[in-house]
């Protein structure tokens, strides 16, 4: 951005601090001129050489085009799109998560360099997979807090993370972590998120639906935190300065900025009617913290706000500074990108082919083996001559890599996938997704006469997305019918693949001996179909686990989509949320996911007594009533932390990697739930061997619960350790 007649400004000597150049920097600009850059097209400052620069891209799973920030062109046709987030979150990796960031981060690069993208990408969601029937659940790691957290924190590293890390305030680009806070419904038999009033505990608040977006400030050092639409107990998020200022910029330290989701602050006026006027929405938005607007809200507002005394321009000025101090992070005022870091990406980065290997390797790793029987999976490419493929969702293209898309480098449909290993027949058995009428009759003829049939089935965007809910967990139409009749004839095993982001009842499926093996494989992006014959042809033992509860149908009846809240209400017939809570059966639980190995666990040392230990004047040590005592910085600083020593094995002769998720249950006080995951970790095993590995268990961070009134606590008494079928009991005491 440097010209002569600026390089001598201080905010373009790249030798001064940050806080410095930046102050310079608003020092300089009129009150329109900032006004300019609290929205995210922000315009250019000719006198001083500042461009325009548009603040809204999106990488959710690959450099996505869907934000005005970024386009494709024939300079950069396309980008490497990886499994939707649900199904990278069901590989229970972290070190894929960051690697998959790294990828992303490097293409954004690229294009920025040949003026393809911007810096600052909106992703990822980190939102709590709460309720099935969410049209976005997709894009979120699904509905536990820790694997969430996870997620987003080293998905953010690797987009964040300069190559050498030397410098933590520099970025690579810029991550956000939204939509904050408790927001989870699109919509919903006429409920809307735009009008939506999600009524939370602050005990579901602190242990449910804050710590991933906590672990993405504290752990992930994030650059942003996007505002969602919805209000939170009577408030706009964007309007409340608890949340903002209070939480993420107080609390968490926040060392970025705040943005507000898309035309958010209007919808706080226009559909909430939070405000009287829209000068005052402008003035609540900032003083609550916000500091860029998605949208031409404030842009149009805020002078009007400062001229009737509702706004100082020192709040304005708090903004920016958050804003232009993201942009300095990023060396946009640094000059020419070709001289800086990562300046000689270009084209040549995008879709290398190690890239797109890593888009198959994460789909694979993701999907998800729900049954199989034996002598099912994995098929013989020897021995089968031709393999029925019937299915609408068997030769798409688009569908496999969800929203928040890209253009890819290429696709692989499941077709062409089980075609390079194979000769197959192909009947698309439904016209689309809704299967209003399906080929049942041809669909049979084929599967009676193949060595094995594969059915690609589930929904696609017409029927979960943004502001679109299901309200139903059966497959659509005569979906179930083309199943079980194609089942019923077929000569050899039948594969049932469900491609989606949320689950379904497929207890009819589960439970019918013809239907011999399931695999979820969610939205496998642009290498899904490779991906999917790997797994069926045991190219790739499979390991990925749920990262979300099935429930039965039955469920939609005895919970309405608006009910925030996580713990079962045994008075009311209310079952709770999500398996920390959730007390009735299940179709497949969080965890469920088979290999074509064996695997066994077995915890080989651990405590079987851990003490806390209290000051001599600590009121528990004079009281036998006391069930937990407060995880207070005090005592928490002191580290009580134990090792628990695995020994795990591979009993097959198959090898192959394996999710090892430990959970632990707390003793019965405050509400705690049933159980929850405290740690996992994705290793690789030979056939007939084993391995010995190690979680380090922190009490406080770990095995803390929050109680009634949102504080944390450390239960007394009996805890239970679960790693796969294996127990082992501790006490905890003081």
């Amino acid at each position: 951005m440097k010209d002569r007649k600026v390089v001598h400004y201080g905010f373009c000597n790249a030798s001064l601090g940050r806080d410095a150049r930046v102050a310079d920097l608003v020092r300089r600009l009129t009150l329109q001129e900032k006004i300019l850059n609290i929205v995210n097209g922000a315009g250019n400052i000719s006198r001083l050489g500042i461009p325009k620069y548009e603040w809204w891209s999106e990488a959710l799973h690959g450099v996505s085009n869907v934000g005005p920030g970024t386009n494709f062109s024939s300079l950069v046709p396309g980008a490497t799109s990886f499994p939707q987030v649900i199904l990278t979150a069901a590989s229970f990796n972290a070190s894929l998560f960051e690697a998959i960031g790294k990828v992303v981060s490097t293409e954004a690069r690229a294009m920025y360099n040949v003026g393809l993208a911007g810096l600052t990408f909106w992703s990822p969601n980190v939102n709590i997979f709460r309720d099935p029937r969410w049209g976005r659940g997709q894009e979120t790691p699904g509905e536990d807090p820790l694997l969430s957290s996870k997620y987003g924190s080293s998905y953010v590293k690797g987009l964040q993370q300069t190559d050498d890390n030397a410098n933590p305030s520099r970025l690579k680009v810029a991550a956000c972590c939204k939509h904050y806070t408790a927001y989870d419904l699109d919509n919903w038999k006429g409920v809307d998120r735009y009008h939506f009033n999600a009524v939370v505990t602050q005990q579901d608040m602190d242990d449910t639906f804050d710590p991933p977006f906590k672990s993405c400030v504290i752990d992930g050092n994030v650059a942003s935190v996007m505002c969602s639409y919805n209000q939170v107990n009577g408030k706009p998020t964007c309007a409340d300065p608890h949340l903002l200022a209070g939480v993420i910029r107080g609390q968490w330290k926040l060392n970025g900025y705040i943005v507000s989701d898309c035309d958010s602050v209007e919808v706080f006026f226009d559909d909430q009617h939070y405000t009287k006027t829209p000068e005052q929405a402008a003035a609540k938005a900032i003083l609550a913290g916000l500091d860029l607007n998605c949208g031409s809200f404030l842009g149009q507002h805020t002078a009007a706000a400062v001229k009737k005394g509702l706004l100082k321009e020192s709040d304005i000025d708090n903004a920016i500074t958050n804003n232009f101090a993201t942009l300095m992070r990023l060396g946009f005022f640094d000059g020419d990108p070709r001289k800086q870091p990562y300046g000689k990406l270009g084209p040549k980065d995008v879709c290398t082919a190690e890239n797109q290997e890593l888009a198959r390797d994460a789909a694979r790793q993701g999907i998800v083996l729900l049954k199989n029987t034996a002598g099912s999976l994995p098929l013989s490419p020897a021995a089968i001559k031709t393999l029925a493929v019937i299915g609408p969702n068997a030769n798409v293209t688009k569908t496999m890599i969800g929203n928040y898309e890209g253009i890819p480098c290429k696709y692989t449909t499941p077709l062409q996938g089980l075609t390079a290993s194979v000769a197959t027949k192909y009947l698309p058995g439904c016209s689309n997704v809704t299967c209003g009428n399906a080929q049942v009759k041809e669909a049979e003829k084929l599967a009676a006469t193949a060595d094995a049939t594969v059915l690609v089935m589930g929904i696609d965007q017409s029927l979960e997305r943004e502001s679109f809910d299901r309200v139903d967990l059966r497959l659509p139409g005569q979906q179930p019918l083309l199943i079980k009749e194609v089942a019923n004839v077929a000569k050899g095993p039948v594969v049932l693949v469900i491609m989606s982001g949320g689950g379904f009842d497929i207890s009819f499926a589960k439970h019918n001996d013809k239907v011999t093996s399931i695999l979820w494989v969610g939205y496998p992006g642009e290498a899904g179909g490779a991906a999917i014959a790997d797994v069926i042809f045991g190219y790739y033992n499979p390991s990925g686990r749920l990262p979300m509860t099935w429930y039965p149908q039955s469920y939609l009846d005895k919970v309405p989509m608006t009910n925030m809240n996580m713990r079962p209400d045994p008075s009311k017939g209310y079952p709770g949320r999500t398996y920390r809570f959730y007390t009735g059966e299940t179709i497949y639980s969080f965890g469920h996911g088979l290999s074509y190995s064996k695997f066994s666990h077995k915890i080989v040392k651990a405590p079987q007594t851990v003490s806390i230990p209290l000051d001599d004047d600590h009121v528990c040590r004079h009281s036998l009533d006391c069930n937990s005592v407060e995880a207070v910085e005090q005592l928490c600083k002191k580290s009580v932390t134990f090792d628990i020593h695995l020994r795990v094995q591979n009993k097959a002769r198959h090898g192959g990697s394996h999710s090892v998720l430990l959970f632990v249950t707390p003793p019965s006080v405050h509400n705690s739930p049933r159980k929850h995951l405290i740690g996992f970790e994705k290793i690789s095993l030979k056939g007939k061997s084993g391995t010995l590995m190690r979680f380090k268990v922190d009490v406080c961070k770990d095995l803390s619960v929050v109680d009634e009134l949102g504080r944390r606590k450390i239960a007394l008494g009996q805890y239970v350790l679960h790693v796969g079928n294996f127990q082992h009991t501790l006490s905890l005491r003081i």
